[in-house]
């Protein structure tokens, strides 16, 4: 990474200045042709050139999480353009008044959950340990001590995001940010005073919030981001309501640390969207490890019965009729959903999707001109990675001259439940809706080498789904230990277009779990798509 201040004349390790730094040091160049081409393609250097004119700033950006910071700093840095980035004041737990730059990922998402599940996990490391021939007992835990080691960490991070936008020389500004035009924004400061900023282009990174079931007693639930920062692991057994990501992943937290854990959930198994036998494999895998599992079930009221004590009423589908259930704990993880409340979208004309979400072009351009939007506001792919993308990419178009639209094909991802998935491509279900002719399918399944000594009764799945007619790996999907740590490189070979032949060919390391992926000759299936979707 590439830090500092960049010449604007003469050879650098980033190449020539771009064309947008030539115009700003020769203002007069923009002909009348040249503003004809910009009426044409709103996306003509021509036509960028020409809306850097008689204002503050080149680029406001409010939210300073991973897709602001990218596309602020890249902005300033690469190319040269005068930017700031407005955030709010620092939180462990989000509000319309609390943030912090690093946002939702670095503060009260990815990074303090994947820490805790690093802490969780010890407990069946040391039952594994047993069977390897350690005979020390499992020891106690600190609730606090983790906490306040996460939230030492946490705050560094928010401390590094701050200095690297102001190290690439973006005015960090704190405080609310709202619009006012479609090149007008006004800041709210802590302390209740408010300045305004003009900008020739306005970049909407603000994120996504959590959200909960609207039931009676639904108050009396904490989300992920209370979650992170209880003050004391619950008394009695935890409730996690939802069975997405954020919903297996504290169910294997709050299980690892030493709490009874119930996850309920509307669906027949978690993790929808996924490829439905890696979905079952981690249904099992909860189970196993002790989860109760309460699958096609809705809470319909939460009762606070004292401090720390509660009594969860709800609806099982099929035959289960209702029941009740008393937890220490209720944390909904029942969806999030995208942060554009209080930005004055509606006095700069900004239109939002029917979910809320800002609604975007190709190139992450509002139906504003002047108003762009990346990241989980516009509720496309909500993964970092995926903001930090579009954030490059918006960089490159505004001040570039490169218009870059951000690329979700072969787009991987991890959930950390224990063991972990990751898949990368289509799911097994995708690939018969989508593509067309036939479609392979590879499986293997076996008991992690781990597994034979420690006594642990869990099974590692691994599967590829081949386009037949092209011989295409499209889709890899992973159950078992350091699915993650594997998929990334799964996922370079999926983008480079590789094909079965390729995986075949390519020699394994030994003994590994990843060596599977290449020595899948046999197919477990062929299925025929029922899509038009066809691999060269």
């Amino acid at each position: 990474m590439i830090r500092g201040s960049v010449s604007l004349l003469g050879p650098s390790l980033l190449g020539p200045p771009s064309r947008f730094l030539l115009r700003a040091l020769s203002p007069g160049l923009t002909s009348p042709a040249q503003s004809s081409a910009a009426r044409r393609d709103p996306y003509s250097s021509s036509a960028m050139a020409a809306q850097q004119r008689e204002h503050e700033y080149d680029l406001v950006t409010l939210g300073a999480g991973s897709g602001g910071t990218r596309a602020s700093r890249f902005a300033t840095q690469y190319y040269g353009a005068k930017v700031a980035c407005v955030e709010l004041p620092f939180g462990f737990v989000s509000s319309p008044d609390v943030g912090g730059a690093g946002g939702t990922c670095v503060i009260r998402g990815c990074v303090p959950k994947k820490l805790l599940v690093y802490a969780s996990a010890f407990r069946d490391e040391f039952d594994d340990a047993v069977g390897f021939g350690w005979l020390a007992e499992r020891p106690g835990h600190d609730w606090r001590k983790l906490i306040a080691a996460k939230s030492k960490e946490i705050e560094r991070l928010n401390s590094v995001y701050v200095n690297l936008l102001k190290g690439a020389g973006v005015d960090y500004i704190e405080g609310r940010g709202r619009l006012l035009g479609p090149h007008t924004v006004e800041v709210t400061a802590p302390d209740g005073s408010k300045r305004t900023l003009t900008a020739k282009n306005v970049l909407v990174a603000t994120g996504g919030e959590a959200t909960k079931l609207d039931i009676p007693g639904a108050e009396h639930a904490v989300t992920s981001d209370e979650a992170l920062a209880l003050d004391k692991l619950p008394g009695g057994s935890v409730l996690i309501v939802g069975s997405g990501y954020i919903a297996v992943e504290f169910a294997g937290i709050f299980n690892g640390l030493g709490a009874e854990t119930h996850l309920m959930f509307r669906a027949s198994s978690p993790l929808r969207g996924f490829d439905e036998e890696c979905r079952a494999q981690v249904a099992d895998n909860l189970a196993k490890r002790g989860i109760k599992l309460h699958a096609e079930t809705l809470p319909t009221k939460i009762e606070k019965l004292g401090e720390g004590k509660f009594r969860v009423s709800y609806a099982a589908g099929g035959d289960g009729g209702a029941g009740s259930v008393e937890v220490g704990l209720v944390m909904m993880a029942t969806g999030r959903r995208p942060k554009t409340a209080g930005l004055g979208l509606e006095a700069a004309g900004v239109k939002l999707s029917r979910g809320g979400a800002i609604a975007v072009d190709d190139h992450s351009r509002t139906n504003v001109p002047s108003v762009w939007a990346i990241g989980d506001v516009t509720n496309r792919i909500n993964l970092t990675p995926v903001a930090l993308m579009e954030g490059m990419a918006l960089a490159k178009t505004l001040f570039g001259g490169e218009p870059t639209k951000p690329d979700y094909q072969f787009v991987a991802s991890a959930v950390f439940c224990q063991p972990p998935l990751a898949g990368v491509g289509y799911s097994e279900e995708e690939a018969v809706e989508k593509l067309a002719g036939p479609v392979d399918v590879y499986v293997s399944k076996f008991r992690p080498m781990k597994g034979t000594i420690s006594g642990r009764e869990e099974r590692t799945l691994m599967k590829l789904i081949v386009d037949g007619g092209s011989d295409r790996v499209v889709g890899v999907h992973m159950v078992g230990p350091d699915a993650a740590e594997i998929m990334q490189g799964i996922a370079i070979a999926l983008k480079c277009g590789a094909t079965k032949k390729q995986f075949d060919s390519t020699v394994g390391i030994h003994p590994s779990a990843a060596e599977e992926f290449v020595t899948m000759r046999t197919r477990t299936r062929r299925l025929e798509g029922k899509g038009d979707l066809k691999f060269s």
